[in-house]
């Protein structure tokens, strides 16, 4: 009963973590107020592992639709690739990871004369795997090519599919926090 319990707190904490880890990484020398416009640098989003279950055209077209929302807000408008001062490349990235777990069992300490009581002490180790998602932003120079701007987020992916409604706020939310500090300060 412990075991089950313990497993079950273990699996609702892991899910739990929808937490964010922001990174981002950018060119100190350029001028980012210079940039006004922006245009997809083709292909728009590009997948790793480049597997179906994850490609999907409707994954696709929220993720451009997130960026150019957070790109509008922040007063960089679409223009035709020839005319676009930035150019914009997204990716997904869904890792498997595990993380491993150790939980003591049996004997205590300190009982009403203060001595130890108890059976024998077990220790059980469980590993639990687990996906992570990946959305990565980078921005490029549309003059010479070169990168000027990268925001990426991971998120614990959750056991069971979401709906649809649920993976388009997910998106929202991610790509939000991805491009939240550009241009940067």
């Amino acid at each position: 009963m412990i075991r089950r319990t313990l497993l079950l707190f273990t699996a609702l904490f892991l899910a739990a973590c929808q937490s964010y880890d922001v990174t981002r990484d950018f060119d100190s020398s350029r001028d980012f107020s210079a940039y006004r416009t922006w245009s997809w640098k083709e292909p728009g989003l590009q997948y790793r592992p480049d597997d179906p279950r994850i490609k999907s055209d409707l994954t696709e077209q929220r993720i451009r639709d997130a960026v150019g929302q957070q790109l509008d807000q922040r007063g960089l408008r679409p223009a035709s690739s020839d005319k676009a001062d930035l150019k914009v490349q997204s990716w997904l990235i869904v890792d498997e990871r595990q993380r491993e777990s150790s939980y003591n069992y049996g004997g205590y300490w300190g009982g009403y004369w203060g001595g130890y009581w108890g059976g024998p002490t077990y220790t059980e180790t469980r590993i639990y795997n687990y996906r992570v998602a990946t959305i990565q932003v980078d921005l490029f120079d549309a003059r010479d090519g070169k990168m000027v701007w990268r925001g990426s987020a991971e998120q614990i992916m959750q056991s069971s599919p979401p709906s649809p409604a649920e993976r388009e706020a997910a998106i929202r939310e991610t790509v939000a926090k991805v491009i939240a500090q550009f241009p940067p300060h």
